[in-house]
């Protein structure tokens, strides 16, 4: 096949440090076509030493207990068993932080064990019904086991454990914008974009020793020339949702199934639409099952109150405990779901992970039909998909990746750095300007819930820039001020609380982050240029708010 009017390709090349194959795979040179799922590991900053029970840092500890400890465990199992495969993982600067604050880690473990003590009481109160005392023994063995592993295991260092299974091979992990804003709508200044980038990427390099090799833009945000800044931070990829891709300059090719290099050099891969719609939506995909666990039922909000009071906030108001003992039975009303049943739905996780793979076999045959190199299928996904919200998908992630391993010849998993080491000839365009989303054109994060935000983030943009520019040699109070500002704008541009205010859920909250970062960082900026530094309360905002502990506020200018 002749690729006519797509001329210059670039052609780089470079050392896949750190990546030797932990067992035999499919060769790249064998395969019909490569297989790139990519799990995007994120939560805000959720970090309040202020409260001693904050509702908030619930969602790490969710995640951890149920993705992120799951995730480990099951790459253990897979590389004890010599079963190959390749994950590219994203974990965000503000994940990362969290889960290497020690205050966190304690927290977390006083959750775990109120969980253990819950789950103990259950066994007991449920004995005389057996498909529901079933189901709490398996939450019991569970989270005794996610303690001991977290504990025993990694003493708390998750973060250890991703990056042994990096250094295997098995994984790569990239970095992500700082605080995950979202950079399509922070362009009006330049300098707040390339802080985003270049303070998430050295975040990466302290964190884990090397520098990223790839970066997941916040909610696949692109602009044409963002590429530039990700160029300048050593970042040699990134990904788009599909539209991107497809509506570049240059009509592509190779449609998604091969990476575009942008004119930095830089290469965008596509995500592909059908490997994501079977398991992202929860109307036509697989997590949609009636086998499945119901999230939305939950013994928090089931239980007598003051059975249930000592394990929800300590405001007394109902919270969701994790202990969910229904399936999602079909369209029927909460109160109508019926018992969950642990067998059966991993039963319908191998075979919704044999169907998975079948249709990547025929997908990838009937593009190595049309194409004159094998195909790549993208497929990222939130992390937090594959367990937090989809109970079974750890176990579908391991079938599939068990089954591709074994049960077939014509896929090969592989990360980027890898397709981009054996095909370094691609085709060169500028992508289209876009996002993941409703409709994919930034709408979620800019419409009447949220639009109020973005003048408030400019004008603090245009004042930490001035500040960058203006103390070029500060003195020690000055610049721990000016670090501080540059950590209260960072955490104030975070793409979760426009989503938030967009979906109406938690909205007072994520209204409350975004004034309360930014009142600090006026605050800090009146200090500065009025050169009145308090040092009291800069220690306190430096506690409260202590995000990038390295940050180097000159990045502004």
């Amino acid at each position: 096949m002749q690729a006519e009017g797509i001329r210059p390709f670039f052609c780089w090349r470079w050392p896949l440090d750190n990546l030797t194959p932990p067992s035999p795979m499919i060769p790249l040179s064998s395969a019909k076509g490569f297989f790139a799922p990519v799990l995007h590991a994120h939560l805000p900053f959720v970090r309040h030493p202020e409260y001693e029970d904050c509702l908030e840092e619930d969602w790490l500890f969710e995640a951890i207990t149920e993705t992120y400890l799951p995730l480990l465990r099951m790459m253990e199992r897979l590389e004890e068993d010599g079963c190959g495969f390749r994950l590219t993982i994203v974990l965000t600067p503000t994940l990362c932080q969290m889960l290497a604050d020690p205050l966190l880690q304690e927290r977390y473990r006083a959750h775990l064990d109120g969980l253990i003590e819950l789950t103990e009481k259950e066994v007991e109160r449920t004995r005389t019904t057996p498909e529901f005392n079933a189901v709490a023994r398996m939450y019991n063995e569970r989270l005794t086991e996610a303690r001991r592993v977290y504990d025993d295991h990694y003493a708390g260092r998750l973060l250890d454990g991703f990056r042994r299974f990096h250094e295997s091979g098995s994984i790569e992990i990239i970095t992500c914008a700082a605080t995950h804003g979202f950079l399509p709508l922070l362009r009006t200044h330049p300098e707040a974009v390339r802080a985003q980038i270049l303070t998430g990427a050295e975040h990466f390099r302290q964190t884990f020793g090397w520098h990223p090799k790839g970066m997941w833009l916040p909610e696949c945000g692109y602009y044409p020339g963002l590429d530039e800044h990700m160029k300048e931070a050593g970042i040699r990829y990134f990904f788009l949702d599909s539209h991107g891709v497809l509506f570049a300059d240059k009509r592509p090719h190779y449609g998604v199934f091969a990476p575009l290099y942008c004119h930095s050099g830089v290469a965008a891969f596509g995500r592909d639409m059908e490997s994501s719609r079977s398991v992202w939506s929860a109307q036509d995909g697989y997590p949609g099952d009636f086998r499945y666990r119901e999230f939305y039922r939950d013994i928090g909000y089931d239980l007598d109150y003051e059975y249930i009071r000592p394990y929800i906030h300590e405001s007394g108001i109902r919270t969701s405990t994790g202990l969910k003992y229904h399936r999602i039975t079909g369209r029927v009303d909460l109160h109508d779901k019926q018992p969950y049943d642990p067998a059966a739905a991993r039963e319908a996780a191998a075979e919704h992970a044999g169907n998975f793979m079948f249709n990547r076999q025929q997908q990838v045959l009937h593009l190595a039909s049309l194409m004159d190199r094998p195909p790549l299928i993208v497929s990222p996904y939130d992390a937090e998909l594959f367990g937090h919200w989809w109970y079974e998908g750890p176990e579908f992630l391991e079938f599939l990746i068990r089954k591709l391993h074994y049960d077939q010849d014509d896929i090969r998993m592989v990360t980027p750095s890898e397709y981009l080491e054996a095909y370094p000839k691609n085709q060169v365009a500028t992508p289209c300007e876009s996002s993941w989303g409703n409709r994919g054109y930034s709408e979620v994060w800019l419409d009447g819930s949220n639009d109020w935000i973005y003048r408030h983030l400019h004008k603090a943009a245009e004042r930490m820039t001035c500040l960058a520019r203006r103390f070029r040699s500060p003195a020690d109070l000055q610049r721990r001020a000016l670090n501080q500002a540059a950590r209260e704008l960072l955490l104030a541009q975070a793409s979760d609380w426009a989503f938030i205010m967009k979906t109406n859920t938690m909205v007072s909250y994520a209204i409350k982050r975004t004034r309360d970062h930014l009142l600090r960082f006026n605050d800090l900026y009146g200090m500065l240029v009025e050169d009145r530094l308090d040092e009291q309360k800069i220690q306190l905002m430096e506690e409260k708010d202590n995000a990038f502990p390295s940050i180097d506020f000159s990045v502004y200018a």
